[in-house]
């Protein structure tokens, strides 16, 4: 099934930023998704799992940070990033009257998202996921994860076991003390672009694949619906 994407944009206040809503006739769940610190929403690592969850009956917002919208040099503030994610969550939410939600990104977006929610600002939020957290960035720590435990809904993590941003030791602890609400699913010998050793590039296709297919489960899972059938997208 070929990827579908209607352009929208989305009022955050202080400014509008692009997205894109991605829907297969009516979607059994929605993902909002936010991107990472160095690529836009178009990347090809987040293309490729909207098409993924597209392709699974699942729809997908997209959206630009400011910072991106404005190709700026620095992510944007804290506040303003946690804003926009509410607002994207909240926008989806309208789009697909009924169906459950969930939320999270790659790496800087989804611990955006994970901070919104540990705020209470996404209410319609089912579960928070993410595609390789930012556990530390240089000098190993969990001081990162420390809002995760503010977070009601439940949590899955796709992390490689090479990603140098988030060392597997501490992960596992954090994820851990974050009782069962927490999943941790590793994606062997994948780095934080879920890119194998030796290989160019991000998002090696067998390991998107793995982790797609592993959040499209969890998704069931947590809506208490049957596990959607993952088609090739």
């Amino acid at each position: 099934m070929e990827l579908r994407s209607e352009p929208l944009s989305i009022d955050i206040g202080a400014c509008s930023v692009s997205a894109l809503w991605s829907a297969p006739p009516r979607p059994r769940a929605v993902c909002v998704y936010g991107h990472g610190s160095s690529a836009p929403m178009t990347q090809p690592f987040n293309v490729t799992v909207a098409s993924g969850l597209f392709a699974a009956g699942i729809a997908t917002l997209r959206y630009n940070f400011p910072f991106m919208e404005d190709r700026a040099r620095w992510p944007d503030s804290m506040d303003l990033a946690v804003a926009t994610a509410a607002v994207a969550a909240a926008k989806a939410a309208s789009l697909a009257p009924g169906a459950p939600v969930f939320a999270g990104g790659k790496s800087h977006g989804g611990r955006m998202t994970s901070t919104a929610a540990a705020r209470g600002l996404l209410p319609a939020v089912r579960g928070i996921f993410f595609f390789g957290f930012p556990l530390h960035e240089g000098v190993p720590g969990t001081e990162r994860a420390l809002h995760l435990h503010a977070v009601k809904a439940p949590i899955l993590f796709l992390q490689g076991t090479r990603d140098v941003q988030a060392e597997l030791p501490l992960l596992r602890a954090v994820v851990a003390g974050l009782g069962g609400r927490a999943t941790l699913s590793l994606l062997e010998d994948a780095d934080h672009g879920f890119q194998l050793p030796g290989l160019p590039g991000q998002g090696n296709p067998a390991v998107m694949a793995t982790a797609i297919a592993t959040l499209v489960a969890w998704i069931a899972r947590v809506a208490g619906a049957s596990t959607p059938r993952v088609h090739s997208a």
